[in-house]
């Protein structure tokens, strides 16, 4: 495994990674989104993070990010160092077939740099979900594990002897699949992960769960593989980091506010955090933000970095891979900056 860090080792100072999924805002078109994204992933790449992911979300107006293997490339091409991959692509809405073409081919344009995420969740809602598909095949129930094996299938050519896929060249011939990851926020994906021997990313960010079981049931289930020969889990969180806790707190209402509308199924560009201060906020609405707020690392960035050491030590994570909606482009990138400069100093977990 490349770019990680040994699980094994005495000092869990682990690397440092970033989750984009070009948010919008409301002060932004979509189209701005997407060239943040990339601006980001160059101030991130000069500050020396590992990797930098791109999720695939569908009909969300506060997420620009629908085709990552696009966004992909335009993020390699703009950086040096990093691995740059999907976190990740949602294996249902695609033909196995596609997403290896298109991965073998990032691989060969940029060796040694790409990761393929994977998820089995749509990312959108039932009716857009239809929309993607309804000119496949109609299939029944969650087919993941049956798309997660013909996947694999293309890369090993294990089809039986006489199947008609066995007939098809996989174009660019010659170049192999990046690492494949399974993305999840339960234990299943853990299992999985650990079971087939694939890196597993916990998303932290966004699920109920603590993360602490899956990403060590992920380490106790694995089995090597092809694809990985030791266990690799990157645990996914949410932060927002500022030069002063007050204003880290300030700019934590822009996720207070698009959580409230989320539960209520208003789907809106990421308001300001003038925008959320100006809602007038029931007692209900602040017991509810309150019990999210638990999930977001929120503080100064030698705050977080102590939050996130403690994380580390606590799942053994061999990375942490942060996503952040801060609504000022310029503050998101200082924040990534500031973390950055504090994960050094820090005391690394044990």
């Amino acid at each position: 495994m490349t770019n990680g860090a040994n699980s094994n080792s005495a000092d869990r100072r682990v690397p440092l990674s970033v989750l984009d999924l070009s948010y919008v805002t409301s002060g932004m078109t979509p189209a701005q989104a997407l060239a943040n994204t990339i601006d980001l992933a160059v101030t991130v790449d000069v500050l020396g993070y590992n990797r930098f992911w791109l999720a695939e979300h569908h009909s969300l107006p506060s997420v620009a990010s629908s085709a990552p293997e696009i966004m992909i490339a335009q993020v390699a091409s703009a950086t040096k160092t990093l691995r740059v991959g999907s976190g990740g692509v949602m294996l249902t809405n695609h033909a196995p077939l596609m997403v290896a073409e298109r991965f073998k081919m990032l691989e060969a344009l940029f060796p040694g740099r790409i990761d393929l995420g994977l998820g089995r969740a749509p990312g959108t809602d039932q009716v857009t979900a239809f929309a993607l598909r309804r000119r496949l095949e109609e299939r029944q129930g969650d087919d993941f594990l049956e798309r997660l094996q013909e996947l694999f299938l293309w890369e090993t050519r294990d089809f039986p002897p006489e199947h008609p896929f066995n007939k098809i060249t996989v174009m660019p011939s010659g170049v192999p699949l990046p690492p494949i990851w399974l993305l999840g926020s339960s234990d299943y994906s853990a299992q999985l992960a650990g079971d087939i021997g694939c890196g597993y990313s916990f998303a932290s960010h966004f699920s109920d769960l603590d993360p602490v079981m899956p990403m060590l049931t992920y380490r106790s289930r694995f089995k090597p593989s092809d694809n990985m020969q030791e266990p690799y889990a990157i645990l996914a969180v949410a932060a927002v980091i500022a030069e002063t806790e007050a204003l880290a707190e300030e700019l934590a209402l822009t996720y207070d506010m698009n959580w409230l509308w989320r539960a209520r199924g208003i789907l809106q560009p990421l308001p300001s955090p003038e925008e959320a201060r100006a809602h007038a906020w029931t007692d209900q609405e602040r017991a509810y933000i309150m019990n999210r707020r638990e999930r977001l690392y929120c503080g100064t960035a030698v705050q977080v970095a102590a939050r996130l050491q403690a994380s580390v030590a606590a799942t053994r994570a061999d990375e942490v891979i942060v996503t952040s909606s801060i609504y000022d482009h310029d503050l998101r990138k200082k924040s990534y900056a500031l973390l950055a400069d504090a994960w050094q100093s820090v005391p690394a977990a044990v």
